[in-house]
């Protein structure tokens, strides 16, 4: 009998190294097939794993950066079996994503972005369905205010709930980013279902959790990698997580879309899943057959509105907080011009051309912050010629924005907080083309005109009732800047107190 254990453990034994072995040709063959003479430079990848053993999968974006150095602007890295183009800098992040949009202006479907999606929504999805939705989600996110005096008003209303959220504290130390996330997503809230949620809301409080977690798990070394290696997506409990996220997700936004149809008025639609509600009832009504506004595109449009207009807003401003704190002398400086220009009325966006430090102050948190490093994937849509390299048409493509942000030919002290790279000898505002964290071409943020009207009249408000500084005990020097691990670079987890002004 032992014996005949030992047999079958030598068989099962040589099988595995069988199959290891073949792998490795296979993956062998296979590397050698996508390398070819005029493709773009880069690492030389392992059988299976890639240039993996080379990345730090914590902080991917800065060995990506370390490897630009190496191999140039353009190179090829490997993520497991997963081919990748990295175009780093900012002259070769804007001529591929402006100068040639249309060749680099897919969308990258990653497993773990299908498994959101299934090609449903917005920012998951190519081709007509990408362009049509994409034109119906801009032309009604602008009928509803975004970039307008209508939205500023609720976002100004908004800026008072958090105020008051903040005063409650009474100058004790307390974590921002529950009550910054809640903000910003009544702000989405409003102009998506027509009406804003209360802080205390359940409903709120559960969506915004789980936008955060998923995020959070989506930038995981697990998640990453179930992208390289799709079949061990049960395995992994993170993947696990983020699936039960998801149909969490859909089922509570299928019960506010049903509560919007069962009160829809067409002669006063309230926001964006009205409108499209009415196009649904159009295209029932004609007969259209495969129409792209149907009830899945519907769920997924608002899924990646709410978690697009809430968590880079609400990290973005966790950010502008801990590095006020950090930074006392800028805050002096940002304070004292808000007295100067604004006072004690409530700040507006016009106010912003008459507050040039303010401005230069969040432009350079918002490049400082780095929050999207690898921006989302693109692909090329079609074999390219790009910087006398050869990139083939589905080619995942990685714009590494940490680069553009952070480059050393742009910026003047580009690992430094210093908001003079906005600012002229005269101390007026100056834009900066290097200034790219929305990214660019046809791809560039759906909400940047609502995103950047909501940092400036948070941040201004905010600033004007609070003095941000540190708990006590804990010096500016104590405060840190590492983001922690995730898709989006988020602030470690850190207190501060919101000391009320006189």
């Amino acid at each position: 009998m032992a014996l005949m254990e030992a047999l079958l453990q030598v068989s099962t034994t040589g099988t595995l190294i069988c199959c290891l072995l073949l792998l490795f040709a296979v993956y062998v063959l296979f590397f050698r097939s996508q390398r070819d003479e005029n493709e773009p430079p880069g690492p030389k990848p392992l059988p299976l794993l890639g240039n993996l053993l080379m990345l730090d999968v914590s902080k991917p974006h800065l060995s990506l950066c370390e490897m630009a150095k190496q191999f140039g602007p353009v190179f090829t890295v490997y993520f497991g079996p997963k081919k990748v183009v990295v175009l780093a800098g900012y002259k070769t992040v804007k001529q591929a994503l402006v100068h040639h949009a249309d060749e680099f202006g897919d969308r990258e479907i990653m497993p773990m972005f299908h498994d959101f999606t299934k090609g449903h929504g917005i920012i998951f999805a190519n081709g007509e369905s990408w362009r049509e939705l994409r034109r119906f989600a801009l032309t009604n996110l602008r009928d509803f205010g975004m970039g307008k005096k209508k939205i500023e008003e609720k976002i100004i209303e908004e800026t008072c709930h958090l105020q008051e959220e903040f005063e409650k504290f009474a100058g004790r130390p307390f974590e921002t980013t529950q009550l910054m996330n809640y903000a910003a997503s009544s702000v989405i809230s409003s102009i998506v279902y027509g009406s804003r949620f209360e802080y205390t809301d359940p409903q709120l409080r559960n969506m915004v959790d789980r936008a955060n977690e998923s995020i959070r798990l989506s930038g995981t070394a697990s998640v990453q990698l179930y992208n390289m290696f799709p079949f061990l997506g049960p395995c992994l409990k993170n993947w696990r997580l983020l699936m039960k996220n998801l149909a969490l997700d859909i089922k509570e936004v299928s019960e506010l879309v049903s509560s919007s149809r069962q009160t829809l008025n067409l002669q006063d639609l309230r926001g964006f899943v009205d409108s499209f509600l009415v196009r649904m009832q159009n295209a029932e009504e004609s007969g259209e057959k495969n129409s792209l506004f149907n009830q899945q595109n519907l769920i997924f449009s608002v899924g990646n509105l709410f978690a697009a207009g809430t968590d880079t807003t609400s990290t973005t401003l966790r950010w502008s907080l801990l590095l006020m704190a950090k930074y006392p002398h800028v805050q002096d400086g940002v304070q004292e011009e808000i007295d100067r220009v604004i006072g004690g009325r409530q700040p507006i966006t016009e106010d912003r051309k008459n507050l040039p430090y303010t401005d230069a102050v969040i432009h350079e948190i918002q490049r400082l912050a780095n929050i999207a490093p690898m921006s989302i994937p693109h692909m090329t849509s079609c074999d390219v010629h790009f910087n006398g390299y050869f990139i083939k048409k589905g080619t995942c493509v990685f714009p590494l924005l940490t680069s553009v942000l952070w480059d050393e030919d742009e910026w003047e002290t580009p690992h430094t907080f210093n908001p003079k790279h906005f600012l002229d000898e005269h101390g007026r505002f100056v834009k900066r083309d290097a200034f790219m964290p929305f990214s660019a071409g046809r791809r560039v943020c759906l909400g940047e005109s609502l995103a950047r009207m909501e940092l400036f009249l948070f941040f201004t408000s905010l600033l004007q009732r609070f003095r941000f500084a540190p708990p006590p005990g804990v010096s500016e020097d104590d405060l840190d800047l590492t983001p922690s691990i995730g898709f989006i670079l988020y602030p470690a987890p850190h207190k501060l107190c919101a000391i009320k002004r006189l």
